[in-house]
């Protein structure tokens, strides 16, 4: 696209719809976990499970910090669905699988798991593998899609979780939940998704939409948007995911 296009895509953009609206599941996320993290008592020890590229180490300077993944990603993956082109996972403490880590029984203060159960052949298995590493009393931050696109296959096994997912498994393992938020609502995923068509359109068709196509599709953006303002619990019936907080109960 060049410069020309992309400032008409910005003015019809603005015209109808905030730019911000379905752009937001990244952002939201991101300042929560940071909100989340900044209250957990400075010197406590947290394991980041599932780190990748220890992308969230930054929210964490005020923490023991380490990091643990399987260490198998390359970036490429088997080059179906989205993936990160490059993934550069040196820095890790620990490289096992996730759901058999090698640390002790009550470990750590607080465990971190962001954006890695879709990724998981057994995600309860792993759940309760948390749970254990974690001390009595200990904070568990979760946060998870609740529908996903094919991403860093061929490791990508579970489409996204549910709140029912959560409450009936963190309870199975000694943990309750003290607060369950959602990321964005049924609205904004459309959102999300409409913004995306026309970049996958091409890419798995080879067909450029034409002006009017793309009017059309930000006259339907602006009427979501109009839906969004009013929104009564959409978030039940989808959303971008869940940041989930739980607490391991005293033995």
């Amino acid at each position: 696209m060049n410069s020309l296009q992309k400032l008409r895509e910005k003015c019809l953009s603005r015209l109808f719809v905030p730019s911000a609206f379905g752009r937001q599941n990244v952002l939201n996320r991101e300042q929560r976990l940071q909100k989340t993290l900044a209250s957990i008592p400075a010197g406590s020890k947290i394991l980041d499970a599932g780190a990748g590229e220890l992308q969230y180490k930054r929210f964490c300077s005020h923490l023991e910090y380490v990091s643990q993944d399987f260490g198998k990603y390359n970036g490429k993956g088997d080059s179906a669905g989205i993936q990160a082109g490059t993934w550069d996972q040196s820095k890790l403490d620990i490289v096992c699988d996730i759901t058999s880590i090698p640390e002790p029984d009550n470990s750590f203060d607080a465990v971190m798991c962001i954006e890695v159960l879709e990724h998981l052949p057994d995600p309860p298995k792993a759940l309760g593998e948390l749970v254990r590493l974690l001390k009595p009393g200990g904070t568990l931050i979760i946060t998870a899609p609740i529908c996903s696109l094919t991403h860093f296959a061929p490791y990508y096994f579970n489409n996204g979780f549910s709140r029912y997912f959560y409450e009936h498994w963190l309870k199975e393992f000694g943990a309750e939940i003290v607060e369950l938020q959602w990321n964005g609502n049924y609205f904004e995923y459309l959102a999300q998704e409409l913004r995306r068509l026309n970049s996958i359109g091409y890419e798995y068709s080879g067909t450029k939409n034409t002006l009017f196509e793309r009017i059309a599709t930000y006259i339907v953006l602006r009427f979501i948007w109009r839906l969004c303002r009013k929104n009564k619990g959409s978030e039940q019936l989808l959303a971008f995911g869940l940041h989930v907080i739980a607490r391991k109960k005293d033995l």
